[in-house]
């Protein structure tokens, strides 16, 4: 089967074509935002997948919006990161380990702001809730980002791209989907900019030009990944002819050398109903480069169908929850656990998250 062989990315050599996909579970100090030590534990225990991308890990203090998910631009952040992340290269040492960096934009509310206006790149509230301190509360329309600021929020994200690779990470992904600030910079929608940053796809795009341009300063280009999602409804996002304004941003993204593109093809995390669907097969026929598909690959069967579609790794998000040996589970044939239960997925202490059984204890 093509799931279990090598392959390779940048210097590294992955020993199958599965990765963890970044997926929030909070377990972070609620003021400060510092992982908590059981993500030592939570991550090192799924090193049987070739691949692993943090969740994502916030820039700077306006970039939070999800309550106890971790950041990586203070000094107590970047000392908690350390051993986890050493925790995953005692496990398996060949194992890449990619932190995701995130700034969640107007998918925020002032509460988890110390009382400031989310940002982005409109005045446009965005559809939805805010898990706060204090109980869910429907997203604030976002003051826009002035010129200035955009240029230190690039500048952010370099410097968490330099702290990510200091406390032991092999790379960083850019978070660009999922309805978060870059991506309200990409959607039309949400982006009525009159000046350099939007208006059109390529002023559109520029953000997230600048910030991949800024970790090519200090990284090595196959030590950059970034995530978009063409197909995706999440936080609103979709808007008419949307398929062609990603058929430019993928497209520009071949001059890059990226590590990887981490694409969320699939439509199980919801589909924004403009146009037909983005495919993988047209997707591989835009990029050149490396691809990470994501997004409803739950059984082996599906994986070689996208590896076979022109996917390099397919990353899986769910199955692992409770399953952090997954990769040897579907080689060898053996059962699944159940699914843990939802309520356990984004917030809570060791349950759910940590001293989950692997196949060779149940049995």
């Amino acid at each position: 089967m093509a799931t279990f062989t090598t392959t390779k990315l940048g210097s590294h050599t992955i020993k199958n074509r599965l990765a963890l996909a970044p997926m929030t579970r909070g377990r972070s100090t609620r003021d400060t935002a510092v992982p908590l030590p059981s993500k030592a534990e939570h991550y090192s225990t799924r090193t049987s997948l070739g691949l692993l991308i943090s969740e994502g890990v916030f820039v700077n203090d306006s970039a939070r919006g999800w309550l106890e998910a971790p950041g990586i631009y203070t000094e107590e952040q970047l000392e908690a990161w350390k051993p986890i992340v050493a925790a995953v290269k005692e496990a398996d040492a060949d194992v890449p380990f990619f932190a995701q960096l995130w700034h969640t934009g107007a998918a925020s509310h002032k509460d988890l702001q110390n009382g400031k206006q989310p940002v982005s790149s409109s005045d446009i509230a965005l559809p939805g809730e805010s898990h706060t301190p204090t109980g869910k509360k429907p997203y604030e329309a976002p003051r826009p980002l002035t010129i200035e600021e955009i240029k230190q929020t690039v500048q952010d994200f370099k410097q968490a791209a330099i702290n990510a690779l200091e406390v032991g990470f092999d790379g960083v992904e850019i978070h660009a989907a999922n309805g978060y600030l870059l991506n309200q910079f990409l959607e039309p929608k949400y982006n009525k900019r009159t000046d350099i940053y939007g208006g059109s796809k390529e002023n559109n795009f520029r953000f997230l030009k600048e910030v991949i341009e800024a970790l090519l300063e200090v990284l090595p280009s196959d030590k950059v990944g970034v995530r978009l999602s063409p197909n995706g409804a999440f936080n609103g996002m979709g808007s008419e002819g949307i398929d062609e304004y990603f058929r430019y941003y993928i497209t520009e993204l071949n001059q890059f050398n990226l590590g990887y593109f981490h694409v969320i093809d699939g439509l199980a995390f919801g589909f924004h109903n403009f146009g037909e669907p983005m495919t993988l097969a047209e997707i591989r026929e835009l990029y050149n480069g490396f691809i990470v598909a994501n997004c409803g690959y739950d059984s082996l069967e599906k994986v070689e169908q996208a590896l076979e579609t022109g996917a390099d790794v397919v990353a899986i998000g769910r199955s692992t929850l409770s399953n952090p040996d997954l990769a040897e589970r579907w080689q060898n044939g053996w059962e699944l656990s159940e699914m843990i239960p939802y309520e356990l997925f984004y917030f809570g202490d060791d349950e759910g998250y940590v001293n989950i059984p692997k196949y060779q204890q149940q049995s």
